[in-house]
């Protein structure tokens, strides 16, 4: 999987009769990729080959681990939000400053992460991710302490940018273990393991977190009764993420002791920001620019369902009703990436990619034009069209990359950063227009673009950059 296809021949597939194009062309891969991984060097400890992968199903199952735990703890946000409001007396606006320092790590450490995936490898640099988040978790201490809510945010940049860390490494290692044609399927299966996170932590956050406090009014108390319970709402809050901090250790200590499992060779040329090169390839540039587009559009969708489930022409539910509505959409995204993980490894990636963004479409179409109970759930069954859009984007944006990968997956990771902007506009559309079904508009158009992606890179990559 990590060979890379260094050199062009001039071949032209398409000259040749249909039935022996296939043949053709997997004869000419496991040639070049054969050459390569003598040139580079680029190998495993233990069995496999350069052509088909390697086979390391323990390997797997720590990547599978990743993807649930930081999307379980991403998740947690949720919580943490109405909590600090709580706490700190503060606006909708301010509050939502949780996700922003959050996702403010994507922009800032993903490149570094990358720099860090070339010098000391992918074990290593998973190792020193986890360790970055069990300092975030930690840091909630002194914020507690402090009672400071802009210490809080300090903590949630810190273990972001950990997340962001892991994030970099677990993208592109599982596109590795495994044969090239099911990297797709085996990154959506992967996903999935990320959706089971954030469908299972929110609900654990709430117990340990909010539990039985869930139930105080604040806004009643006062003098030395608001001051005990803002102590013991924090001290919840502090248990919580010490718990957490635990585990992660336990889990870079595992991580450490595989730190020599992988014997891989990175792309050592240029300086950190030598991975922007990698935007000159239109495929890549316009892959990252979708990432940037879905999350953002995710996102958008999943901060509108609440109060587009409230509106009385829509379903005209409580606030804790349609809360309660959420775990639909992300539940939807669970279920539709173990039956895309299927899907992939019968279709093209690009025309799975196309079709579900072409269901979006529809959905949001369906939505935005209807009311009451086929409004709400139209908006929240985008989650299962959703499932596979983010690792199908990456693997066709990433095909072909060879041992630059890891700058790859660094300034993908970057692009995340949509989860902070776009749902802000779309929030913007909302007031100017005074309609959350107009506001559909911009993720509308999101997706889009990404189904004109979906549309572009149908066909794979045979030749892959030096």
């Amino acid at each position: 999987m990590l060979a890379v296809l260094a050199r062009r021949d001039g071949s032209h597939h398409a000259a040749l009769p249909r039935a022996a194009a296939p043949a053709y062309v997997a004869r000419k891969y496991r040639e070049r990729a054969q050459h390569d991984a003598r040139r580079y060097q680029i190998h495993f400890s233990g069995g496999g080959d350069a052509s088909h992968g390697y086979d390391a199903p323990d390997l797997r199952v720590f990547v599978f681990a990743l993807f649930f735990i930081f999307g379980g703890i991403t998740s947690l946000n949720d919580i943490i939000i109405p909590k600090m409001k709580e706490l700190f007396t503060l606006d909708h606006a301010t509050a939502m400053l949780v996700q922003s320092a959050f996702f403010l790590a994507y922009a800032l450490f993903s490149i570094p992460a990358a720099a860090i995936v070339r010098k000391a490898g992918y074990m290593r640099t998973a190792s020193i991710g986890l360790v970055t988040m069990t300092a975030g978790c930690l840091l909630f201490i002194p914020a507690a302490g402090q009672a400071s809510f802009g210490m809080f945010l300090f903590a949630l940049f810190v273990l972001g940018a950990g997340i962001t860390v892991v994030q970099v490494v677990a993208n592109p290692l599982i596109s590795a273990l495994g044969h090239p044609k099911s990297a797709s399927s085996r990154l959506t299966f992967a996903q999935a393991f990320n959706s089971l996170g954030t469908t299972i932590f929110p609900y654990v956050g709430s117990a340990l977190i909010l539990g039985g406090l869930a139930t105080v009014d604040s806004s009643k108390l006062t003098g030395a009764a608001l001051d005990a319970y803002r102590t013991e709402s924090s001290r919840t809050v502090v248990h919580t993420y010490i718990g957490l901090a635990i585990a992660l250790l336990i889990v870079a200590a595992v991580v450490w002791t595989r730190r020599n499992r992988l014997n891989e060779e990175q792309d050592q040329t240029g300086s950190i920001f030598h991975a922007f090169t990698l935007l000159k390839r239109p495929r890549f540039a316009m892959g990252t620019a979708c990432i940037f587009l879905y999350v953002g559009a995710e996102v958008a969708v999943g901060s509108l369902i609440v109060n587009y489930l409230m509106q009385p022409s829509v379903m005209g539910l409580s606030d804790v009703a349609a809360g309660k509505h959420v775990p639909f959409y992300w539940g939807g995204a669970l279920v539709g990436r173990f039956i895309g993980a299927y899907v992939l490894n019968k279709v093209s990636p690009g025309k799975v990619l196309a079709g579900v963004a072409t269901g979006t479409l529809a959905l949001i179409l369906i939505s935005a034009n209807t009311e009451g109970a086929m409004s709400g759930w139209a908006l929240l069954a985008i989650g299962l069209m959703n499932a596979v859009m983010f690792p199908t984007i990456f693997s066709l944006a990433s095909e072909g990359l060879g041992k630059r990968a890891a700058e790859g997956s660094g300034v993908i990771a970057t692009a995340i950063v949509g989860g902070a902007i776009i749902p802000y506009l779309t929030g913007m559309l909302a007031d100017k227009s005074g309609s959350l079904h107009f506001a559909l508009l911009l993720p509308a158009i999101c997706y889009a673009l990404i189904l004109a992606y979906g549309l572009y890179a149908r066909k794979p990559v045979v030749e892959a950059v030096a």
